[in-house]
């Protein structure tokens, strides 16, 4: 049995965020039902390459195991359908802008008066306060406004986005998180909670190390692209053929580092003795071990920082990535039941007892559960 065998979801959401977190409660085993809008259903089953029969990859990515019920919100008759349906559900997933279900008899402080167990858990770009809360924003939008965009990116360029959605992905992990602690609480007060959050609240939540740096010094932060100002030698360097990320994060491990890269003065020098010494020669001392790591590939820096006990990695590309046979043992990648074509697809990164929860079934067809969710 997976964890939440039993529990009842029913999402009101498209896009990414939303889906995202009912999904993660679907691969432990919830019970999802996915309301989409008739023609066409969820925006994102038209973004990107089609992956399956009318759905495309970036549907696929965030609505595994979920069944998909066509529903108009604004049709009095699938709206009494769709409160039949949360009266007995456990949770109730939504990502609209706040206020925007309420008219419809489909906010919180509704449906939670008739069901006092429900969880009711939304998620939206700016937060359900403030003079932003009602605006659109999805996430190159809230990147740039929480500050990411300008961290991101090499000194003196241009503000650049992060490569993956860490915004959409990191809040869906905050509301499965909230969800979850309200499941638990229920078990113990027999009444349901409301769980908020957003891309906003994500963003900043990512910035707690630097912003704990900027809180004591009042120094901005400045963009340092493969590592941290703050830890010397630590960050990432080109080889002779292919790039690799070097992390002597602490005193010993800067010594050992030292006679690997031809430099054993280093480790004798008092005035290197420390990290907060080495942060002051910063510029010198990374700039010399660039010019030494350029003289030979990146197999043989590799080889010999491990052999040294001093962390490092290959910078990989995505297929790289994937190749690893790292990768490979963590089973990540799984086999979807009924999808078209032959594609693995990535699975939760959460292990019980040893034991990966599979990936369950695909993405639902548009619709496709309609009949059998509401009976008709």
């Amino acid at each position: 049995m997976l964890p939440l065998e039993g529990i009842k979801v029913v999402e009101l959401a498209q896009n990414l965020a939303g889906p995202f977190c009912a999904q993660i409660l679907a691969h432990l085993g919830a019970e999802v039902v996915k309301i989409e809008k008739p023609n066409g259903g969820d925006d994102s089953r038209g973004w990107g390459k089609q992956l399956s029969e009318d759905a495309s990859s970036s549907f696929n990515a965030v609505n595994l195991g979920k069944k998909s019920v066509v529903a108009d919100l604004k049709n009095e008759a699938d709206r009494a359908k769709i409160l039949r349906l949360i009266d007995d559900a456990d949770v109730v997933v939504q990502n609209m802008r706040p206020g925007t279900l309420e008219p419809m008899g489909l906010g919180a402080e509704a449906l939670m008066a008739r069901n006092p167990r429900l969880i009711y858990c939304s998620v939206n770009a700016y937060g359900t306060t403030g003079p932003k809360k009602m605006e659109p924003g999805y996430e190159p939008i809230v990147q740039a406004f929480s500050g990411m965009m300008m961290m991101s990116g090499m000194p003196g360029g241009p503000p650049v986005r992060m490569g993956t959605q860490v915004l959409d992905h990191g809040s869906a992990m905050w509301a499965a998180i909230g969800v979850l602690a309200a499941i638990a609480e229920r078990q113990r007060t027999g009444r349901g909670r409301r769980v908020d959050t957003s891309l906003l609240e994500t963003a900043v939540g990512w910035w707690t190390n630097p912003y704990s740096n900027y809180a004591a010094t009042g120094e901005v932060p400045e963009r340092h692209p493969t590592g941290s100002r703050g830890v010397v030698i630590f960050e990432g360097f080109e080889t002779a053929d292919r790039p690799i990320i070097v992390a002597a994060g602490n005193d010993g491990l800067f010594r050992k580092l030292c006679p690997v890269i031809g430099k054993p003065e280093w480790a004798a020098d008092p005035g290197l003795a420390t990290n907060r010494q080495r942060v002051e020669r910063r510029d010198e001392l990374v700039g010399e071990m660039q010019r030494v790591l350029l003289a030979k590939p990146r197999a043989h820096w590799l080889e010999a920082f491990a052999a040294a006990g001093i962390p490092c990695s290959p910078i990989n590309s995505l297929p790289e990535m994937l190749a690893e046979p790292q990768t490979g043992a963590l089973g990540m990648l799984q086999p979807v039941p009924g999808l078209e074509r032959d594609v693995r697809l990535i699975a939760l990164p959460v292990q019980f007892d040893g034991q990966r929860p599979p990936i369950r079934r695909r993405a639902p067809r548009l619709g496709e559960h309609t009949k059998d969710v509401f009976g008709e």
